[in-house]
């Protein structure tokens, strides 16, 4: 996990979800969300649906375990997290004083940081 630096595994794995969530069964990802959204123990999702709680572990880490690999091949993730470090880097160089006075500068500022913010792009 070469991002695990920059996040925590906790932050990380969600990431991956967001990214990769799509591709995992509906019933991984169901335990998943109770597990890592929701803040569930396993043995609470494991009383919910009539499973072990060992059940309940093994599929989370079976779901983990095929984030991190869909995330090994395509690289998603790794990538959105240096494109914001790229972007965020852009936007303090276009903020500095001598950038400020170019009105096509002060623009690709201002995109930058509409790029930057969370939330649906319009």
């Amino acid at each position: 996990m070469a991002d695990e630096k920059v996040l925590d595994k906790f932050t990380w794995i969600n990431l991956l979800y967001d990214f990769y969530g799509p591709l995992l069964t509906g019933r991984q990802r169901e335990l998943f969300e109770l597990y890592y959204k929701q803040d569930l123990s396993l043995g609470e999702i494991a009383e919910h649906h009539g499973i072990s709680r060992q059940g309940v572990y093994d599929t989370i880490g079976r779901s983990v375990a095929s984030l991190e690999s869909y995330e090994k091949k395509l690289g998603l993730a790794q990538r959105f997290i240096r494109e914001c470090g790229d972007l965020e880097e852009a936007l303090i160089i276009l903020s500095m004083p001598q950038y400020c006075k170019d009105e096509n500068l002060v623009r690709v500022r201002d995109i930058l940081q509409r790029m930057l913010e969370p939330g649906p792009k319009q």
